[in-house]
């Protein structure tokens, strides 16, 4: 069967609806649409690096079953036929959950998939295959010492970001149309922005963590990855739901937000954050706020209280809780980490609990005034990055004048965010030539409105997922 229902004129994915519109009509089938997105995997990733598994067999089997129903008139869910893949540290029913280390390999097989799988196969998606990360979360660039470096798609001497680096390559280089990330302190929106893609970090609870590998249980999220404002909220709508198998995901109604997007903007309070959020960026990205404020009309500005300490305590947070789930796995395999990773947990092991304490009881604080903001604003528009992709192996970067190190700086305006678990969508903006995104920051449980926005702004052809050269 044809698979111009699938791809555009130049060879791109279509949207997941387009895709699932086609095999639910017959004009193509799931399986077709599967041995495409293998054919494009096993061509591409040589160069990408962004799989670390492929579930061929798994997913044919899937889109068989599909095509099956299909033909008995059965319903099946509005990702029908769409390939997606997902980081590796999520179960794999029969795969070993790697979560990026060279630990883990010695694991056994997971015995069943993560729930955001089972989801995501239950609303028609087939699975292709795990992706690259970094080790054990732990990190911003995409450079895996075990696995290899995850390869920007736009130029593959540069960093996807991390930790959900294979992530955003597979989905920037069109390798896939779907892919799902975590992020604790940015590691959906650095490679979003970074792979000149969309991004999605719910709220804290929103999305269940369940058989997921954790790096800082009290930051972790999921969440997806797209190339376009639709499919980022059709997987977003396919994954919600309570789970009881994870605490934090909280006994919420499921809030459909496809439906919505195309709802516009009037009446949204729109403002731009301002003082820490203005420092410390490249021209790229002040270029790439001033573009999104403009077709967004946005003129206020607002200021987050104590943003600085904020994200001083994240990194606290962050590398003390990190270090309590691998204190065994330091005693007995320290050798076998990335030494950069060791290091940072060596150090948040020593770190004394009344730190931490106070540390939480700030986070408290710092919440509370940020909810403040958002009695008068219904978005707020912010840096994604500093600045676009480094190369590979950079270890410095100039911001304002000061030679800075790459790696502790790419966070630095993610991370007061996911530190109170607000829900983002990044949207890219294609400059050349590297893109390079821009967060739409809401309060808690309105990924709707961040969603509504990154449509408006693709609508207006402002952000938008370029096509990677040579992918």
């Amino acid at each position: 069967m044809s698979l111009e229902s699938v791809f555009t004129a130049d060879g791109m994915w279509r949207s997941a609806s387009d895709i699932a519109r086609a095999v639910t009509a017959r004009q193509t089938t799931a399986l077709d649409v599967v041995e495409a997105a293998l054919a494009r995997i096993e061509r591409q990733n040589p160069a990408l690096n962004a799989f670390t598994d492929i579930t061929a067999d798994r997913a044919r089997a899937k889109a068989r079953a599909l095509d099956g129903a299909i033909t008995k008139g059965e319903t099946v869910g509005p990702l029908a036929g769409v390939p997606f893949a997902v980081k590796n540290l999520f179960d794999i029913e029969g795969l070993v959950t790697r979560a990026g280390s060279r630990i883990n390999r010695d694991n056994q097989p997971a015995g069943r998939d993560a729930t955001l799988v089972q989801r995501m196969e239950a609303a028609g998606g087939v699975l292709v295959g795990a992706l690259n990360m970094g080790e054990y979360a732990y990190d911003f660039t995409g450079e895996n010492i075990h696995d290899g470096a995850s390869r920007n798609p736009h130029d593959i001497t540069r960093m996807t970001g991390g930790s959900s680096g294979g992530s955003g390559g597979a989905v920037g280089g069109a390798l896939v149309p779907i892919a799902l990330g975590s992020d604790t302190n940015g590691s959906i929106r650095v490679p979003a922005s970074f792979c000149g893609i969309f991004g999605l970090k719910p709220t804290y609870g929103r999305l269940s963590r369940a058989r997921t590998f954790p790096f800082v249980p009290s930051l972790d999220h999921l969440g997806p990855f797209a190339r376009c404002v639709e499919d980022l909220a059709g997987a977003y709508d396919a994954m919600q739901g309570p789970d009881l198998d994870d605490a934090a995901c909280v006994a919420r109604p499921v809030e459909h937000v496809s439906p919505l997007i195309g709802k516009g903007i009037d009446g949204l309070r729109i403002a731009t954050a301002g003082g820490y959020f203005q420092t410390n960026l490249t021209p790229e990205a002040k270029e790439a706020i001033a573009a999104v404020t403009k077709a967004l009309g946005a003129t206020a500005t607002v200021e987050l209280p104590e943003t600085d300490r904020a994200r001083a305590a994240a990194f606290l947070i962050s590398t003390v809780e990190g270090a309590s789930l691998h204190l065994d796995r330091l005693r007995c395999r320290a050798a076998d980490y990335d030494p950069a990773v060791r290091d940072r947990l060596f150090a948040g092991a020593m770190v004394p609990a009344a730190s931490l304490d106070r540390a939480q009881k700030f986070r408290r604080w710092y919440r509370d005034r940020v909810l403040e903001v958002f009695r008068n604003v219904d978005v707020i528009v912010a840096p994604a990055t500093p600045f676009t992709a480094p190369t590979l192996g950079q270890a410095t970067c100039e911001l304002d004048g000061v030679e800075r190190p790459v790696r502790t700086s790419i966070g630095l305006q993610t991370q007061p965010i996911s530190f109170i678990g607000l829900p983002v969508v990044v949207v890219p903006v294609p400059l050349a030539p590297m893109p390079i995104g821009v967060q739409i920051i809401t309060a808690p449980w309105r990924e709707d409105i961040g969603l509504r926005v990154a449509w408006h702004l693709q609508q207006a052809g402002t952000v938008a997922a370029p096509r990677a050269k040579g992918f």
